[in-house]
């Protein structure tokens, strides 16, 4: 299994979707973006632990196997490298936010996309810390 993402802050929602990833096989890589690449893609001042923290704290989990740096837009590169059964995602990702969704289809995986838990991002956590939310 593969999943991407920034993991900025990580918060249990997160945890939720590690953990689910997992139970549908036998190894999980997680790949985060790099700090350049959150920084482009995210608010101001984000992240707010830097990538060898987020890899730190990922690899520390007992659902997640490896974690890989990428600092390409996309997870695409990778996708094809690995190639991975199944590409999971959070259930807030429609078919054509997916990216890679059909890459991997093309080489005979699958996409899984796991519930969402209310109330839970990185945002949110954020704004509630600062109280902007």
């Amino acid at each position: 299994m593969f999943t991407n993402g920034c993991f900025d802050l990580l918060h249990p929602g997160h945890v939720h979707l590690l953990q689910t990833a997992r139970s549908f096989g036998d190894l999980l890589i997680v790949a985060i973006n790099t700090d350049d690449s959150v920084r482009t893609i995210k608010d101001e001042g984000r992240p707010i632990y830097d990538e060898s923290e987020r890899a730190f704290m990922l690899g520390a989990l007992a659902c997640v196997d490896h974690v890989v740096l990428f600092q390409e837009p996309t997870p695409i590169p990778l996708l094809l490298l690995l190639k991975p059964d199944i590409l999971v995602k959070g259930g807030h990702y429609g078919h054509e936010e997916v990216v890679g969704w059909d890459v991997v289809e093309a080489y005979g995986g699958r996409v899984e996309r796991v519930p969402v838990m209310d109330g839970m991002s990185t945002t949110g956590t954020i704004e509630r810390i600062t109280g902007t939310g």
